[in-house]
């Protein structure tokens, strides 16, 4: 049974990585609260919530909280199992161990490097860019320099890496003609976890320069990502808006919140050597803090 505990999804509305969130949330009718937060730090309402966690989104439900959008899609299909209230992604896909670990594989090629070249191809005319308190907000986040002239540099090579990632898709996984990755007649999970980095490049201008990357070359995958946005756009619009709330409200409800899960189990044979109540301090291995 699903937790009674209200979601709260912390978020600004352009990230890349909340999109994920949200197309899941809305395509499986799974409502939510949202929390609107600055694109930079500071954060004070994620830190007045528990947590120095500085990356977006951030997921709530009571007084559980999840970083890191790889955890929150898990445990939202953890906690929400199919129903008729909330009915899965595609009911024309079978869940199998093979599907699963397809959708892994994507949700690593993507996340663990396919996202930063796509990153790299943010186009210098884009006003963000030109906001020295950003700049300065991702160099600190990333340890790479965004002045303009020094992600110039770096676009050649991503354009690259890119245009070998749409290829991929276009001539190996919708090569027979499928719709979807994963086959059936509707969203699928390993969709959400592939379609997301080329998505959000067909929403910024300038970023595919035409000749290199366009519906000419790939009209396969862009047509999927059409498909995607039409559907993803149709859950959203009959899901409804979001309850927008303030930061003070949040803290509010989540203070006077239960936990959405009991006690987790430890496993005593972990290579990591950790035992159960011991105390941990979490930190990214890759950027951010």
């Amino acid at each position: 049974m699903p937790p009674s505990e209200e979601i709260i999804l912390y978020h600004y509305t352009y990230s890349p990585y909340a999109k994920r969130v949200v197309w899941y949330l809305n395509l499986r009718n799974i409502p939510y609260t949202q929390c609107l937060q600055p694109p930079i730090l500071p954060r004070p309402i994620t830190r007045a919530i528990g947590t120095s966690y500085r990356r977006i989104p951030i997921l709530s439900i009571g007084r559980d909280i999840y970083n890191d959008t790889r955890l929150i899609l898990s445990k939202l299909h953890h906690l929400y199992p199919p129903s008729a209230s909330h009915p899965p992604l595609s009911t024309s896909t079978s869940t199998t161990p093979f599907n699963t670990g397809v959708e892994k594989l994507l949700e690593f090629w993507t996340v663990h490097g396919l996202f930063d070249r796509a990153a790299a191809l943010i186009p210098k005319e884009l006003p963000l860019l030109r906001d020295e308190r950003f700049r300065r907000d991702r160099e600190d986040y990333t340890g790479t320099s965004w002045e303009v002239e020094a992600i110039e540099i770096g676009r050649s090579e991503a354009l690259v890496e890119m245009r070998n990632a749409f290829e991929l898709i276009e001539t190996t996984i919708f090569a027979d003609g499928r719709e979807w990755v994963a086959g059936g007649e509707g969203v699928g999970m390993a969709d959400i976890e592939a379609i997301w980095p080329f998505h959000w490049l067909t929403t910024l201008p300038g970023a595919l320069p035409p000749p290199l990357i366009s519906s000419s070359q790939f009209p396969k995958v862009f047509a999927w990502i059409s498909r995607f946005d039409t559907h993803t756009r149709a859950a959203a619009k009959k899901a409804g808006k979001p309850k927008t709330i303030k930061g003070e409200e949040a803290v509010g409800i989540m203070q006077k919140a239960g936990f959405a899960e009991g006690e987790l189990g430890v496993d005593e044979g972990d290579p990591s050597g950790l035992k159960r109540g011991e105390w941990v301090e979490v930190w990214p291995t890759d950027s951010g803090s």
